[in-house]
């Protein structure tokens, strides 16, 4: 018995003894071995980290107008297990159904959803995409909804969960919708910078996020005396592009005409300064909304930039480059003479022609120019030869990428292997460009001959220290003498100021020097020359004597194969540059008959008081100081600011023309009656405030007439010539109604005098008409 009970003790007691052995090693390894490890652990679990955003930096034109912004969003949610609760299942899903236009099925899923963990209906679930990062608008539609609901429980003596509601986030608003859209990009919902300037620059934009570290207890709240670890958040980045808001209009809204008349592929534009490359404008169609990027998914076209990221075979324009090596090298005499019509390739059997098979006989070389000869640039391109020829096509850009800050830029390698290929690209058939190159190109004529490297950023500014940095223009190369592009400039200037040869007549515009080229090249298909099938272009810079702009206009397949770069892409560029100029302010220049004429014009000039500079003055102020001049105006909007003037300051006032104070920039402002203006500054007016106008008649303005389509405003207006006017005026003279209106509208009648003031492979063929 005894024995037993010294066994069981002796058992018992080395049980415990190993038990506290275990114990101990587990300790030892728990504190000691692994101990740094479960402190970390431990750390984990009570060390909270909270993450403070960065704010994406702002992007805005070269004016300081936004063009992409952080604004609030918000993002609907719906509980499945309150709307079941208080039976409002039905009319949650008809009112989303009505606000976001998401399916109903869809929404009937989305309320019936249940817990996969505890089979009861759902407490909360995200309407997604139609509910995802809405705007204020549809925000405010949600909450009436809302409110409507908690009115019907409070009838019904029920809970006030209604089981919808709202959650506040942050997206990206770009407020000029599709303007400069293929420029800026555009982030998704979920923040991520998918294309454009956007993707870019996404890394200076985003900024760095930052953080607040301490410790907590069970629940989550900060232990009295607790370490904190602050990081404040680093801002992104702001930019101010090149970019113009006005000019990037008018290149938009021309592209968008000649769209719809001609029906192409795509339509690519681009505006830049020439004497520093920033680029004013650049657009494509078809485009996007990147507010709506979602809605162009099965049209992948519409985010392709053809301006950098196409590349084409680019026919006449791509003469300019020809003629300015031969200028360069003194081997182009305008008054030389060529046969025109065909021409044999040196040590070939291979004919080329003009686009008239049969020429124009024995030409000029300038005449050549003029009417975009192939053969006349043949036998310059000979005279060049192949190692000259192709140096000067490198020098210019062409074959390398010009270093833009957009993405997906390419380019493609230009060799010219034999005598044909040698020929054939004098005049641009079988080499491959950008858009971007050609205008860079140009641009080294219109600025006395250097190659630049195309700005799209202005200013970068941080917000975190306030510091700005510039971007100067930067010279890549000096191509050509400046002497050599002046006189290049000027026989292009020929190619448009000619009325009856030119092939660029189209561009004329009155009172501006235009140089330009034209183009036009038939595109391959399957391997095979398609003449229904072409790609035609124009390019230029204005004024020829003082360049403030060059474009390029691009058109891929019209669908009228008859026309050519002359009669479709000519006009677009016309309407562009003119609207530009007269917006820059750049005057225009008057044609002198003889030198007494030229006296008289220029004593009148003299003589003529300039429009005084009343932009961002106070309208009252801006009013005073023009009646006390004698100068008639009209106030446009209902702003307290000028915002806008029209002539702008400076401008030499003709007897009795009015000035007109713009106090708003929006498409509501009342259209000014014009009647007795010129149709220029009738034009001038009207293309200021976005308006479109169409014109019957000659002379000045005798009536007009206001109509609205499809929410676009048109005014018709209807010229008379001056004396019918005149008589017309007179027998109105006691019209007390118009008086009325004249006051109204803030017209100032006592300045006295009269009213009468001023993209693919091609064969080579062109057909620049």
């Amino acid at each position: 018995m005894v024995k037993r009970i010294k066994l069981r003790t002796l058992l018992l007691g080395g049980f415990i003894t190993l038990l506290f052995v275990v114990l101990f090693i587990r300790m030892f390894t728990l504190q000691i071995v692994q101990g740094a490890d479960w402190h970390e652990k431990g750390v984990a679990r009570w060390e909270k980290q909270s993450k403070i955003p960065a704010e994406r930096g702002t992007i805005s034109d070269r004016n300081g107008d936004v063009l992409a912004i952080n604004a609030p969003a918000y993002t609907v949610v719906v509980s499945p297990e309150a709307l079941h609760a208080n039976g409002l299942t039905d009319k949650v899903v008809d009112g989303l159904h009505r606000i976001l236009g998401k399916n109903v099925d869809e929404l009937k899923a989305l309320v019936n959803a249940k817990d996969s963990k505890t089979g009861e209906y759902a407490k909360s679930r995200e309407v997604r995409n139609e509910g995802w990062k809405i705007d204020e608008s549809k925000k405010k539609q949600i909450d009436q909804l809302n409110d409507q609901l908690k009115e019907e429980l409070k009838k019904n003596k029920k809970g006030q969960e209604t089981g919808l509601g709202t959650i506040k986030e942050s997206k990206r608003y770009y407020p000029k919708g599709t303007l400069a859209s293929h420029i800026l990009g555009y982030t998704d919902r979920e923040g991520k910078a998918v294309a454009g300037f956007e993707y870019m620059f996404n890394k200076k934009l985003e900024g760095t996020p930052g953080y607040l570290k301490y410790q907590s207890d069970t629940s989550g709240d900060k232990l009295p005396n607790s370490n904190e670890i602050y990081q404040p958040a680093v801002n992104g980045k702001n930019y101010k592009l090149t970019i113009d808001n006005q000019i990037q209009y008018y290149i938009e809204d021309a592209m968008k005409e000649a769209f719809n008349e001609y029906k192409p592929i795509s339509m690519t534009v681009i505006a830049a300064d020439p004497k520093t490359m920033e680029i004013l404008g650049m657009a494509n169609l078809p485009t996007f909304d990147p507010n709506k990027y979602w809605n162009y998914n099965d049209n992948k076209k519409s985010f392709f930039n053809y301006a950098v990221k196409a590349t084409y075979e680019p026919g006449s324009t791509f003469k300019i480059v020809t003629l300015a090596g031969a200028v360069q090298e003194k081997l182009f005499n305008p008054n030389a003479f060529y046969k025109s019509g065909t021409i044999r390739v040196q040590g070939t059997h291979q004919d080329l022609h003009d686009i008239k098979r049969s020429g124009w006989g024995t030409i000029s070389y300038l005449e050549g120019v003029k009417r975009s000869s192939n053969v006349a640039f043949v036998k310059l391109g000979e005279m060049l030869g192949k190692e000259r020829l192709l140096k000067y096509i490198r020098d210019f850009g062409f074959g390398e990428k010009t270093g833009i800050d957009l993405p997906g830029e390419v380019s493609t390698k230009i060799n010219l292997p034999g005598p044909v290929e040698v020929a054939t690209a004098s005049y641009g058939h079988g080499v491959s460009v950008t858009p971007i190159q050609q205008l860079a190109a140009i641009s080294a004529v219109a600025n006395g001959g250097k190659l630049l490297k195309p700005q799209i950023i202005k200013e970068e500014v941080d917000p975190n220290n306030g510091t700005t940095k510039t971007f100067p223009p930067f010279t890549v190369r000096q191509v050509i003498s400046p002497e050599a592009a002046k006189e290049t400039s000027y026989y292009l200037e020929q190619v448009v100021a000619d009325r009856k040869d030119g092939t660029g007549k189209n561009a004329y515009i009155d009172g501006y020097r235009v140089a330009g080229k034209t183009g036009t090249a038939i595109k391959t298909v399957n391997g095979k020359y398609d003449s229904s099938k072409s790609v035609v272009s124009f390019i230029g810079f204005a004024p020829v004597n003082d360049p403030k702009i060059a474009v390029i206009v691009i058109i891929d397949q019209p669908n009228d194969p008859t026309v050519g770069g002359g009669k479709a892409a000519a006009p677009v560029f016309k309407k562009i540059v003119s609207q530009s100029l007269q917006y820059m302010g750049v005057p225009r220049s008057i044609e002198k008959k003889d030198e007494k004429d030229e006296k008289n014009n220029a004593i009148q000039a003299q003589n003529r008081p300039p429009a005084p500079d009343l932009t961002n003055k106070n309208l009252k102020d801006a009013e005073k100081q023009l009646l006390k001049a004698g100068i008639a105006f009209d106030t446009l909007g209902k702003g307290e600011t000028v915002v806008k003037q029209f002539p702008v300051k400076g401008t030499p006032l003709s007897p009795g023309q009015r000035i007109y104070l713009f106090t708003q920039t929006d498409n509501v402002m009342e259209v000014p009656d014009l009647t007795g203006e010129s149709l220029r500054d009738a034009l001038d007016v009207l293309t200021l405030m976005k308006v479109s106008v169409n014109v019957s008649g000659e002379g000045y303005v005798a009536s007009q007439k206001v109509t609205n389509q499809n929410g676009k405003r048109t005014v018709q207006l209807t010229l008379k010539p001056a004396d019918v006017l005149d008589e017309s005026k007179d027998g109105d003279e006691d019209n007390s109604d118009k008086d009325d209106k004249d006051r109204q509208t803030g017209k100032n009648e006592q300045a006295g005098g009269g009213n009468q003031s001023s993209l693919g492979r091609t064969n080579g063929v062109n057909n620049d008409n």
